[in-house]
């Protein structure tokens, strides 16, 4: 069957926010894309979680057959704040994952997908109930957490250990970044960041990205997740103290700023510390993992024409060529399910001037096709 195309309805979040999306609307869009087979949805996006009636099972499913698309992955959370008087048990998260296990049999679907830090322990848990019901778990591997690190090697050695044919990974594509978008840089200018800044950054990323800089090479990020990068260096910036394996990235990131940004202010720290986000992964990295990935988040944040190439369209802050390459060459049979992320870099702006996710997703498609096919 070789590369399948589909949408994560997380591409259409604003839609639905303003109303001009529901979740027939987005099956129907989805739809409308030539190629796009299969969809993958948030449970609490797209479903009445956590229990839907058995009316909109049955509708779920005559909508699917109506639009002629698969059920792909499910993408599930576990808020462990939850409760007022505890913090939920690997035991009690384990027992919300197999409730989403059979959620997403119910609906049709192939794969649940968990967050990048959801413990091996609770995964461990789950899986007898995963391979009763034949749904793969996956955890998702998100920048900055590297393919060759510690979240993919668990998934790996339990895999190695039990057998198990229901238990992978989702790699989101931001993995294979190499610089920050230039729709994020933009936003941090209009949050009052020197441009300056946003040229450091990028030159700086660039210059890891062609092998003139070792800098960003030498920091591990395998256990941390975006959020935590960003936790740790404001904590940094304001207070001195962080993790010791952080600290010299840390300490790099605010020496540049401060010997190179004339009148800087505090977030243009925030923007040098966009460096720290990146994964670094290669497309060969994929080679050794093909067996245990269930499927991909197609990750971007804009697309926009190459220059010169009128119709064209790529996100200039990833790369895609290379790991579609790998995909082809290695015989990925699976899917990549668009995921757009780049609405929230124009949420500062009017309605007027909202950027039109339909748009980027029809753009991301046409790239995915091209790329595929060529």
């Amino acid at each position: 069957m070789g590369i399948k195309r589909g949408v994560d309805f997380y591409s259409y979040q604003q839609a639905q926010f303003f109303k001009e999306l529901d979740l027939e609307g987005m099956l129907k869009e989805a739809s409308s894309i030539d190629g796009v087979t299969g969809i993958e949805v948030l449970d609490e996006q797209s479903l009445p979680y956590p229990d839907p009636s058995d009316a909109f099972v049955e509708n779920w499913h005559a909508m699917c057959k109506k639009y002629k698309l698969e059920p792909v992955t499910m993408d599930v959370f576990c808020d462990v704040l939850q409760f007022r008087d505890h913090v939920m048990s690997f035991e009690e998260c384990a027992e919300r994952l197999k409730h989403d296990i059979r959620l997403a049999k119910k609906l049709g679907f192939k794969n649940v997908r968990t967050l990048a830090t959801t413990n091996i322990e609770i995964l461990e848990l789950a899986l007898p109930t995963a391979e009763e019901c034949d749904i793969r778990i996956a955890k998702e591997i998100h920048a900055p957490i590297p393919l060759n690190g510690q979240y993919v090697k668990e998934i790996q050695e339990v895999v190695e250990k039990t057998g198990t044919k229901h238990l992978g990974i989702v790699p989101d594509w931001g993995i294979f970044a190499y610089r920050p978008s230039e729709v994020t840089l933009d936003w941090y200018v209009r949050q009052g960041a020197k441009r300056e800044t946003c040229e450091l950054v990028d030159q700086f990323c660039m210059d890891n990205y062609t092998g003139k800089s070792d800098a960003l090479s030498k920091i591990d990020l395998s256990m941390y997740t975006g959020g935590n990068v960003e936790s740790f260096f404001h904590a940094y910036l304001k207070n001195g103290e962080a993790p010791e394996d952080l600290k010299p990235a840390f300490e790099m990131m605010e020496r540049m700023v401060k010997e190179k940004v004339p009148d800087y202010k505090d977030i243009d720290f925030e923007v040098m510390g966009q460096a720290l986000l990146l994964s670094r992964a290669k497309p060969e990295d994929l080679i050794p993992l093909l067996p245990i990935i269930v499927n991909f988040h197609g990750k971007f944040y804009n697309m926009s024409e190459a220059e010169g190439h009128p119709g064209v369209y790529i996100d200039k802050a990833l790369d895609y060529e290379g790991p579609i390459k790998v995909l082809k060459e290695y015989g990925y049979d699976g899917y990549i399910n668009t995921e757009y992320e780049g609405q929230r870099r124009f949420q500062d702006r009017t309605e007027k001037e909202l950027i039109s996710e339909v748009d980027q997703v029809r753009k991301h498609q046409s790239m995915l096709k091209r790329l595929i096919e060529e």
